[in-house]
């Protein structure tokens, strides 16, 4: 009797230890969900940043139109001091363009505050002296940034494919001027396009350039999926089996292009955003403060199964507030 009540006793013993390790490791293993921006924490909140980096797409607007009072919420920043900054992996618009744009859908703008991918890739290629031609999978987003830059480059628009396919490797004929291949959205994506790509990148000293990996376009209100810029690149991924330099978040490299210009502090810069593994990742990448908004991409329930979960990669994906759209910042930022 005593050896079998001192067996039980070990065994349970070592039940209440492992127990006891279990929950511990269930604590680690979990992270904190966004802190919700409330009357309560807005002024510290305030203090920490000096800069505000916001994506565009789903978080101000959507398509044309603004989403709720992100253009009052913008500007009412700017009026208490903040430095604004749009930062968009969209490639289809250079920046003469987007400031069209916000001074359409009464966001304030100057030139220099635009980052697109597009005028990231040009400046990525001036910087690097590139004197050779780039075929572009992509749009004029691309190409009228080249062009501002001095850097020559293919034309885009349809090049589609024949009946067969492997009559291509007949009648293809490849530029030896090209140095680059840079893939942005493309609507006339084709099996043509992507062959010439990935035969370009053959040669290991042919430069791959990415604007964005953006699985899909952040469309409310709506059951179908609008793929985006990450369906070309992977595309094009695939068949070189290569992977491509990426401009737009997370990467760093947008984020180098604004600080080097802007000599900006990334621990004293905010970075807005909807989607996650872009924008709050690019964040995190760059040592940013972080706010996530709930009108594109991302939803509450996201954020609340990767802080459950144990997976240190989407734990990264949490930013450090959040609020379901950015209009709400306008009673906040009320006396």
């Amino acid at each position: 009797k005593v050896t079998i009540f001192c067996c039980s006793l070990q065994f349970s013993s070592a039940f209440i230890v492992t127990s006891e390790v279990s929950d511990l490791m269930i604590k680690v293993q979990m992270a904190a969900l966004p802190k919700k921006l409330d009357k309560t924490n807005i002024k510290q909140f305030l203090s920490m940043f000096d800069t505000v980096l916001t994506d565009c797409d789903g978080v101000i607007w959507s398509g044309d139109e603004v989403i709720g009072n992100a253009n009052i919420a913008l500007n009412k920043l700017r009026d208490v001091g903040k430095n604004i900054f749009y930062v968009t992996n969209n490639s289809t618009k250079t920046r003469s363009e987007y400031i069209i744009k916000c001074k359409n859908l009464g966001f304030e703008a100057k030139e220099e505050e635009i980052v697109g991918t597009s005028y990231v890739l040009a400046q990525y290629l001036k910087q690097r002296n590139f004197n050779k031609k780039v075929y572009v999978v992509g749009s004029t987003g691309i190409t009228r940034e080249l062009d501002n830059v001095g850097i020559t480059h293919t034309e885009i628009g349809p090049d589609p494919s024949p009946e067969k396919v492997f009559s291509l490797q007949e009648t293809m004929k490849l530029d030896p001027e090209i140095g680059c291949v840079a893939v942005g959205f493309d609507g006339d994506i084709s099996f043509t396009k992507i062959m010439k790509a990935a035969s370009y990148l053959l040669n290991p000293e042919c430069l791959f350039l990415a604007t964005n990996t953006d699985e899909r376009f952040p469309i409310r209100n709506s059951n179908l999926v609008f793929p985006g810029t990450g369906t070309m690149v992977k595309a094009v991924e695939t068949a070189a089996e290569r992977k491509p330099v990426v401009m737009g978040k997370p990467s760093a490299e947008m984020f180098e292009v604004i600080r080097k210009t802007n000599n900006l502090d990334p621990s004293r810069t905010l970075m807005i955003g909807d989607r996650c593994n872009t924008d709050i990742l690019f964040g995190k990448n760059c040592g940013l403060n972080t706010l996530v908004v709930l009108t594109g991409v991302t939803e509450y329930e996201h954020l609340e199964k990767w802080a459950k979960g144990s997976d240190p990669e989407q734990h990264k994906l949490l930013a450090d507030y959040f609020l379901p759209q950015l209009g709400d910042l306008v009673d906040l930022l009320e006396d």
